[in-house]
């Protein structure tokens, strides 16, 4: 039978989700715990790769299991198997047919980054730091030339083989929320700053969301996307910039690749 779940999982001491040579992979956990459930090797496909550090709220995978376990008292089953920083969310009966890579129709990135002059401890492990506010309304202009069908060869990372650089993507949002201030007793909600008098134009104090949803993506694509935006907010880049970016192709115009850390699966749509 073949069983469809959802697979959470904490990036940082991973190589990514494929078995690597070189170090722990998301798979090789995930397989050693299906293993361990069903007391035979059990194969797992994901959606897609996730690159070493690249961490997972909405990983899909298919396996094939003959097993008594009810469904829905799968995951509780594997997680006891599973470290504290890989989770099976769910499981559910599918079609024999059905391929967690080759079914996939979308996925949603999520790429985190916080402004404040200082580090934020409990924020590092997820999000990139950066320490000079950022032009909001401009990366929102320039987040709109990402958006449709394109050749996105100047979003891929060398060292990457694939036939085709043509990809869409359906969406990119952008989101603001405040951080906490420095004193005990304010937050910069009760103090205001993010109401509608909100400047973005000179964002600081706050914590910013780049989520991409496409059809499928380039290596290191949201990561660059995320990257170039940041030029832009930075003003070394203007919005019209992304769109000869992109025109040309040429990846050395574009903004640099932003650590793995920030960098979330969130959802996979079938």
């Amino acid at each position: 039978m073949r069983y469809r779940a959802v697979i959470s999982y904490f990036g940082e001491r991973y190589v990514g989700w494929q078995r690597q040579l070189n170090g722990l992979s998301v798979q090789e956990v995930l397989e050693t715990a299906l293993e361990k459930t069903f007391g035979v090797p059990t194969g797992a496909t994901a959606s897609g790769r996730t690159d070493a550090g690249v961490h997972a709220e909405g990983q899909v995978v298919h396996f094939d299991a003959d097993t008594s376990i009810p469904t829905d008292k799968i995951p509780f089953a594997v997680n006891t198997e599973l470290p504290s920083d890989v989770s099976m969310l769910s499981c559910e009966v599918v079609d024999d047919d059905f391929n967690a890579r080759f079914s996939a129709k979308r996925k949603t990135y999520r790429y985190s980054l916080y402004l404040s002059k200082h580090p934020r401890p409990m924020l590092e492990p997820t999000h990139e730091h950066i320490v000079v506010p950022l032009d909001l309304h401009a990366m929102k202009e320039a987040a709109k030339f990402v958006e449709g069908e394109h050749d996105f060869k100047c979003f891929e990372a060398s060292g990457s083989v694939v036939k085709s650089t043509v990809r869409t993507v359906y969406n990119v949002q952008i989101e603001c929320a405040p951080l906490e201030v420095t004193t005990a007793s304010q937050t910069f909600a009760e103090t205001g700053i993010l109401t509608p008098h909100f400047d973005e134009s000179k964002a600081f104090d706050c914590e910013i969301k780049i989520s991409v949803t496409g059809n499928g993506f380039l290596y290191n694509m949201v990561r660059i996307i995320a990257g170039t935006l940041v030029y832009v907010g930075l003003h070394k880049l203007t919005p019209e910039d992304v769109e000869k970016i992109i025109e040309t192709g040429d990846r050395k115009m574009a903004g640099k690749t932003l650590p793995a850390r920030g960098l979330c699966l969130i959802k996979v749509v079938y």
